[in-house]
């Protein structure tokens, strides 16, 4: 696929073809359905297997930053994919990879993209390290656009050991509302946050001295996501096996950033008549609007393949109680909007 490729999705139906005289279905494509259809995204929103979605706004276009997804030793490089409309998507093709990034060699995930003070910090992980003698963690690259080129900003990683249990991975690079920065992350069932530095150059320790806290709540597995509404920390994470059908997200809500976190409900899951393992996810807020987006991945029907997933789009819509509705996953996607 060549790089700055343009995808219109159109809300989609799907025509099974089929072989004459009872031969199975061997190919399905999606379809404008009218002249309504450019205005819905379509899920997937673009093609392509890819997981693990950060969506972010920078300026006037929505991004999505997924991983690629392939077995560890082909996960080298990011894309990334820019749209004026959550409609029409334009790849940006390989922004950062072990080529710019010398103690990367396989496993390049989930990453979170900021901007500050004009420039972009990609945090991502890298290696799936199970122990603290090896080699990689969470790294950092920066660039001057948000399509890169993305260069590694310390020449090391930025976490490169296991603390209160987590895996160094799964970073969510976030902002509360003083403008201070923390990473929240962690794999192997254990969620912990730490603050960073101004310059993001390394992690510092809380006001009362701690550095790593962990912040785990019942039924947390991994890809940790945070954000603020009407003055209530959300924290949301993925449940189950990423490979099976139950892979899920679910959330918390607390006053403070530290928690405590209760579990509430789970709100993503599979529909055994769209597509299972939907789980991994982030969130876009329009800037001037109370609206909400989730941004996930999915395993289409059938497939059997555990890296076969795809990035989707959905309304996330909250109750009069500010509680998450569950989302109804969709192969329509969104309509289209403005940043």
């Amino acid at each position: 696929m060549p790089e700055n490729a343009l995808f219109d999705k159109p809300s989609l139906f799907l025509i099974c073809l089929s072989v004459a005289f009872g031969s199975p279905v061997f190919g399905c494509r999606a379809q404008s359905s009218g002249p309504l259809a450019a205005h819905r995204s379509g899920n997937p929103a673009f093609p392509g297997w890819y997981a693990d979605p950060e969506g972010a706004v920078f300026g006037k276009r929505f991004w999505i930053f997924p991983t690629y997804s392939a077995s560890y030793g082909e996960q080298t490089f990011f894309d990334a994919f820019s749209s004026p409309d959550l409609v029409t998507w334009t790849k940006h093709s390989r922004i950062l990879g072990t080529n710019t990034v010398s103690w990367a060699h396989r496993a390049m995930w989930a990453p979170s993209v900021v901007e500050k003070g004009g420039r972009y910090y990609f945090f991502f992980g890298a290696n799936d390290i199970q122990n603290d003698r090896q080699i990689g963690g969470i790294g950092i690259a920066v660039a001057d656009r948000p399509d890169g080129p993305y260069h590694d900003y310390l020449g090391k990683p930025l976490i490169e050991r296991f603390h209160n249990g987590a895996q160094p991975i799964d970073q969510y690079a976030f902002k509360d509302r003083d403008g201070k920065y923390y990473l929240i992350y962690g794999g192997w069932r254990h969620c912990n946050i730490v603050p960073l530095q101004d310059d993001f150059r390394a992690v510092q320790p809380f006001s009362d001295g701690g550095i790593f806290k962990e912040i785990t709540p019942e039924g947390y597995v991994e890809g940790p996501f945070m954000f603020i509404r009407n003055g209530k920390y959300y924290l949301m994470w993925s449940e189950g096996g990423w490979t099976g059908p139950d892979y899920s997200v679910a959330y918390a809500m607390s006053g403070s950033l530290l928690g405590p976190f209760k579990r509430i409900a789970k709100i993503l899951q599979q529909d055994p008549s769209v597509a299972t393992g939907a789980g991994h996810h982030s969130v876009i807020k329009l800037p001037v609007k109370d609206e909400y987006y989730i941004v996930y991945h999915r395993r289409p029907l059938g497939e059997t393949d555990g890296n076969h997933r795809v990035v989707c789009v959905d309304r996330m819509e909250f109750d009069d109680q500010g509680l998450i509705k569950p989302v109804k996953i969709t192969f329509e996607g969104v309509d289209r909007v403005n940043p």
